[in-house]
């Protein structure tokens, strides 16, 4: 971490924000809770980073013990990412970012999300109440990515690779995936729209949709400013 600028704190937050404070760095590190990436992948998750800030971030994580690199046996050959044991534990600091910030009165509708950052949101906005009695495994498939979710009640898994079995298989944009759960998109129009390819039990789907519902925001602050010309009618 030479030549970066420290808080100069003896607070263990204070340390914790020297490592991971800098502008992309808990971004890289969402792209690699769900498993190693080569730097393709990593630019693929994040494209408004470019690529000498993303390499000097994962150079900066290295240093610090977050990540390592590690050499693929062959045929596949290169280099990938992934966190150390003790910076998987960064799994649980940026599920809870996103349980504080999805309350933010401010927050941004309708900017892309990642495959990995929406798979993560799954895993934080997860509720034991709305899945009772519920019980099905599903697959989701983003292009060439798969992941598999299981519920069982209180019960919820979802991580990188196909089902052993499925009660319902779905192919799916993440973003319009974040829209059906989180946006309000219509499902069944989707579904006549054939933008949604889907095989099993639609109902088990629509069901999946329901489990991860979104907290009221936190009351606003700000206050409306009222035009001069509109205060002025208002006094006269």
């Amino acid at each position: 971490m030479t030549g970066k600028r420290s808080y100069e704190d003896a607070c263990a937050a204070s340390h914790a924000l020297d490592l991971v404070g800098e502008r992309w760095a808990l971004l890289v590190a969402r792209e690699l809770v769900l498993g190693p990436k080569r730097f393709s992948d990593l630019r693929s998750g994040l494209p408004g980073i470019s690529p000498n800030v993303l390499t000097q971030r994962l150079q900066e994580m290295e240093q610090a013990s977050i990540l390592k690199r590690r050499k693929l046996a062959p045929p596949a050959g290169g280099w990938v990412y992934e966190l150390t044991d003790w910076g998987r534990g960064l799994e649980d600091v940026i599920m809870a970012l996103g349980r504080w910030g999805v309350r933010s009165p401010q927050l941004p509708i309708g900017p892309a999300i990642s495959v990995d950052g929406l798979v993560l949101s799954f895993r934080t906005m997860f509720d034991s109440k709305a899945a009772a009695g519920f019980k099905a495994a599903l697959e989701l498939h983003f292009g060439d990515d798969v992941f598999h979710a299981e519920v069982a009640g209180p019960r919820f898994n979802i991580e990188r690779g196909a089902a052993r079995r499925a009660d319902v298989s779905v192919e799916v944009d993440p973003n319009l995936l974040a829209g059906l759960t989180y946006g309000g998109v219509d499902l069944a129009a989707t579904l006549r729209s054939g933008a949604l390819p889907l095989t099993g039990d639609k109902a088990v789907f629509k069901r999946f949709l329901t489990l991860f519902p979104m907290p009221a925001p936190a009351p606003s602050t700000v206050v409306a400013l009222v035009p001069v010309e509109k205060a002025a009618k208002k006094a006269a």
